[in-house]
C-alpha cells in the first residue's frame, strides 16, 4: 500500500510512474551488506502543493532585503543565460560573481556605469552605497564559508601600463575581498600562468587553468574563482551509498554511487512546473535546494522558468515531512568566459573603446576585454559531519524521493536567504 508525507501530501495519479519499496529498512540495510540490488520502487510523484512556512529569517535592513534579491534574480539570469549555451553539466558561483560585476560597477563612471546599473538589475539603487550593503552580505556568509569550505576569490588583471588608483585598490579589497595585479599581456602564457596560479592559491588548489593564454593586445581582465565541497549536516552515510541508474535521457543510462538518508526534511511541489524542490541543510548555515521535475518534464522547462522571485517563492513553500531520500554523488568543474554571456543582459559599453573606467584607472581608453568564471563543487557522504538524533527511525517506513534524471540545483545562505551558486546536472557521472 502507498505511503503518503503525512496528511499534507496529496498522491498523483501518476503514481505508478515513480517508485516505493515495501521492504523494511532493516532489509535494506541486510541487502546492502550482501552487495545485493534490491528490487525497483515506485518513485513518489511530489504533486502536493504544501503549505506556506517561512524557512529562514528576513533581512532585517531593506536595502539588504532589495540588494538579496536583486542579486538572486541576477544570478539566476546569468544561469539561465549559460544554460541556453549548452547541454551539459551547468554550475556557476552566483555571488562570487556578483561580487565581481559590483566591483566593476565601482570602476565606471557615466554611461558606462548606467548600463551596468541596468543590466545588473541595479537600476535605482545608489551606487555609492552598493560595497558598503555588499560587504554586509558578504559578511554572513564568510561566517560560514569555513563550515561549508567554501573557497573563492575575486580579481582584476590590468595591462602593465595601466595605473589603478590607490582608491580602488583600497575599496576593491575591502569591501570586496579582492585584489588586483598588472600583467605584461605581450607574453600571454606568462600573463596565464599568473592568473591560473592565483585561482589556485584562492581556492587551495582545487580550481586550476582558469584561463588559456591571453591576447596580447588586452587591458583588463576580470577573474573569478569558487570551489564547493558541500558537507551536508545531517550528512549522508557513506556505509548506505549504492550504485544504482541515473537516467540522463530517454535511451542514455548510466551507473552512478546513489546516497541514502532517512530524515526528517523541508519539501515544496511547484504545481505550475510541475517540479518538486527539496531542502538539504549543509554545515555552516547554508542550504541545498534540489529541484527535480517530474519524469514527463524537461529539465529546461523547469530551468527557463527559475528567477530571483521563484527561488525565493520555493523557500517560503517549504514544509517539514519524514522521507527517504536518495541523492547522487556528483563533483561538477566549469569554467566560462562570460563576455558574450554579459552581452546578452545588455552590459556591452565596458566592453567598447569608449568604455568610462576612470575610478579604476583615471586615464581614459581602459576597457575590459573578458570575464573568466571557473567554479567547482563536491557532493559526497562527508560522514565526519553528525548523523544527527533518529534519523531513520520511524514507526511506518516514509516515502522516497529518488533523485534519478537530471535536475536542478541551488546553494544558498539560510538566515539571509542569498543564493550563492546554482547548477543543473545532466549526468552526475561527469564533471
Amino acid at each position: 500500500m502507498l505511503r503518503t508525507i503525512g496528511s499534507e501530501l496529496d498522491v498523483d495519479a501518476q503514481l505508478g510512474k515513480r517508485q516505493i519499496r515495501k521492504t523494511s529498512q532493516n532489509k535494506r540495510r541486510t541487502q546492502q551488506k550482501s552487495a545485493v540490488t534490491m528490487p525497483p520502487r515506485a518513485a513518489l510523484s511530489l504533486v502536493g502543493l504544501l503549505l506556506l512556512t517561512l524557512a529562514s529569517s528576513e533581512p532585517a535592513d531593506p536595502s539588504l532585503d532589495d540588494l538579496t534579491n536583486r542579486n538572486a534574480d541576477l544570478g539566476a539570469r546569468l544561469y539561465r543565460a549559460v544554460c541556453s549555451r549548452t547541454d551539459d553539466n551547468v554550475f556557476l558561483s552566483t555571488f562570487t560573481l556578483s561580487g565581481a560585476l559590483l566591483a566593476l560597477l565601482s570602476a565606471a563612471r557615466g554611461a558606462t556605469r548606467d548600463q551596468l546599473l541596468q543590466g545588473l538589475s541595479l537600476t535605482g539603487l545608489d551606487p555609492e552605497t552598493l560595497p558598503d550593503l555588499f560587504q554586509t552580505l558578504s559578511a554572513g556568509v564568510q561566517q560560514g564559508s569555513a563550515a561549508m569550505t567554501l573557497k573563492q576569490g575575486v580579481a582584476m588583471f590590468p595591462a602593465q601600463s595601466v595605473q589603478v588608483s590607490l582608491s580602488y585598490l583600497d575599496l576593491l579589497k575591502m569591501k570586496f575581498g579582492g585584489s588586483i595585479k598588472n600583467l605584461a599581456y605581450a607574453a600571454p602564457p606568462e600573463a596565464a600562468d599568473t592568473i591560473n596560479l592565483w585561482s589556485q592559491e584562492v581556492t587551495g588548489d582545487q580550481v586550476q587553468e582558469l584561463v588559456p593564454d591571453p591576447e596580447p593586445q588586452t587591458q583588463l581582465l576580470l577573474a573569478t574563482a569558487a570551489a564547493y565541497n558541500v558537507r551536508f549536516s545531517p550528512s549522508f552515510n557513506a556505509s548506505l551509498t549504492l550504485d544504482e541508474r541515473f537516467y540522463v535521457g530517454k535511451y542514455h543510462v548510466v551507473m552512478v554511487p546513489m546516497m541514502f538518508r532517512a530524515d526528517k526534511y523541508f519539501l515544496a511541489y511547484d504545481r505550475s512546473l510541475k517540479a518538486g524542490v527539496l531542502k538539504l541543510p549543509m554545515a555552516g548555515g547554508a542550504a541545498m535546494l534540489v529541484v527535480l521535475p517530474d519524469e514527463d518534464v524537461d529539465v529546461i522547462a523547469v530551468e527557463e522558468e527559475v528567477t530571483g522571485e521563484k527561488i525565493q517563492a520555493w523557500i517560503r513553500q517549504l514544509k517539514k515531512t519524514k522521507l527517504e531520500v536518495q541523492l547522487p554523488r556528483f563533483l561538477l568543474e566549469r569554467s566560462y568566459s562570460l563576455r558574450d554571456v554579459l552581452q546578452t543582459l545588455d552590459i556591452t559599453q565596458v566592453f567598447q573603446d569608449d568604455a568610462d573606467l576612470s575610478n579604476m584607472a583615471g586615464a581614459g581608453g581602459l576597457k575590459l576585454n573578458q570575464v573568466h568564471h571557473k567554479s567547482q563543487v563536491s557532493v559526497a557522504e562527508n560522514d565526519d559531519i553528525t548523523a544527527g538524533g533518529d534519523a531513520g527511525v520511524f514507526s511506518t517506513l516514509p516515502p522516497r524521493l529518488t533523485v534519478n534524471r537530471p535536475f536542478l540545483f541551488i546553494i544558498y545562505e539560510v538566515a539571509s536567504r542569498v543564493v550563492l551558486a546554482m547548477g543543473r546536472v545532466i549526468d552526475p557521472s561527469s564533471k
